[in-house]
């Protein structure tokens, strides 16, 4: 093929729906692949820990409908990683059975339907770290240990290409990937038709967010990314849209500790020669990425472990004295609860909003609250009870705060609701690792089914 066209309309399918304007404009450009990414670790341990999705199962039925409809339409493969945001076991399942009911409820033509899993056996984990395989930490996290790992709940590796290229060589007109990195949804068509991995992985980097790498803002609309012999070429599809030499290579450095390198299962994307150049007003060509290749395959491991149950409170604060006082307010609370409690066995958090709610201590400005605060308080304990109680005493408390000066008997905080509310468990992070393989595959079993409507 001379190029190939993917085009993606949602940069995280199902997180808020698609736009169907952009998207009808992308199908009209004739792209070879209809792609997306389904989810993140950006949505906090809960998801997985819980086995749930954050997304709404309505929104994600919708972004999956107007892709499987047009895909079919136009006769080209249609590709989801990390199904159901966090790409767990039951997630696959719960996006294969919408596939089908999707297929059986508009009378599709029969098509081939391959998908993978990527969920880990916490003792397959185990039996590496007790062969004296290092299960090494990434972004400070230390080497993983056992009884960290029993801590977990869930566990879920991020494939990259293999899987796709795998169901891709086995004829699948629909994949639906398990836990994967965001670029390997994009990269793998491109190297199954022969491309090089130079221009694969950054057609994957360009395309994984959808709309983000185009300018002015616009979220969930489509882009189409075009790879030949020598370039990358990415086009807004969206009228008011731009891809721009600052919106593609904005993009291409985002989230990254080091902008200019991103790391897959097999090797890394080097984007430090890249090359940007303005074609037309809404398209950007790139050349000069290169993809180094690893001796050893190293894959990504995501685990969450539950913390505890939780409530939530909120209270806000108005009364000048009491805002420039609210560290000795929260102290305040917060001894009560240990007066009840002890010292531990639970958490007790407080967030103060209009002043380093955001930014916690890295906050330049958190010596300047603002004159009204909104405190949160999150508190997680062993049982419901537990945690219901201790969060309506730190929170309730706040109102009876003993400060210096003051003498009236009159509340100095405002409560929007009276009671605390019951919000999902407390889970944690406990995974953020890497683990050697022999094979590529060996984390990811893939499965192929014919979709046959009645």
């Amino acid at each position: 093929m001379e190029s190939l066209k993917i085009i993606c309309p949602n940069g995280h399918l199902g997180f808020a729906p698609l736009r169907p304007e952009s998207f009808a404009l992308g199908v009209q450009a004739g792209p070879h692949y209809i792609a997306a990414d389904s989810g993140s670790d950006d949505v906090g341990p809960v998801p997985l820990g819980s086995d749930t999705s954050t997304s709404p199962q309505a929104w994600q039925r919708q972004d999956l409908e107007h892709m499987l409809l047009a895909s079919r339409r136009l006769g080209v493969p249609m590709v989801i990683g990390s199904a159901g945001d966090t790409g767990s076991n039951s997630r696959v399942d719960l996006y294969v059975q919408m596939i089908r009911e999707l297929a059986a409820e508009h009378r599709l033509a029969p098509f081939k339907l391959g998908y993978f899993y990527s969920e880990v056996p916490r003792e397959r984990v185990r039996r590496a770290i007790r062969a004296g395989s290092r299960v090494a930490g990434l972004d400070g996290y230390e080497d993983l240990t056992e009884a960290e790992l029993d801590a977990t709940d869930r566990i879920v590796a991020m494939a990259g290409v293999h899987p796709y290229m795998e169901l891709l060589r086995q004829g699948a007109d629909v994949i639906i990937g398990g836990r994967s990195s965001d670029a390997a949804v994009f990269a793998a068509p491109a190297l199954h038709h022969g491309y090089h991995a130079d221009q694969a992985y950054y057609l994957g980097k360009v395309l994984e967010c959808a709309s983000f790498c185009a300018e002015p803002y616009g979220g969930k609309e489509t882009v189409m990314g075009e790879i030949t012999a020598n370039d990358v070429r990415v086009t807004a599809m969206h009228p008011e849209q731009r891809c721009t030499i600052a919106s593609v290579s904005g993009h291409a450095m985002y989230e990254r500790s080091n902008p200019y390198e991103e790391f897959f299962a097999g090797g890394m994307l080097d984007m430090t020669n890249c090359l940007y150049e303005q074609l037309d007003p809404r398209t950007t060509r790139v050349t000069g990425s290169r993809f180094v290749p690893s001796e050893r395959v190293r894959v990504k491991l995501e685990g969450s472990g539950k913390v505890g149950e939780r409530y939530v409170g909120l209270c806000g604060i108005r009364d000048p004295y009491t805002v420039a006082n609210v560290d000795r307010v929260i102290g305040w609370a917060r001894e009560q609860v240990r007066a009840r409690f002890g010292d531990s066995g639970y958490q007790l958090h407080y967030t103060v909003y209009g002043r380093n709610g955001v930014m916690g201590d890295l906050d330049p400005m958190r010596d300047r609250p603002g004159h009204e605060l909104c405190v949160m308080v999150q508190g997680v304990a062993p049982t419901r009870a537990m945690a219901e109680e201790l969060t309506m005493i730190g929170l309730r408390q706040m109102f009876y705060a003993r400060l210096p000066d003051v003498k009236g008997t009159a509340g100095s905080v405002a409560f929007p609701l009276d009671e605390v509310l019951h919000a999902s468990p407390a889970y944690r992070w406990t995974l953020n690792h890497t683990l050697e393989v022999d094979d590529p595959m060996e984390l990811f079993p893939t499965h192929l089914v014919d979709v046959v409507s009645n």
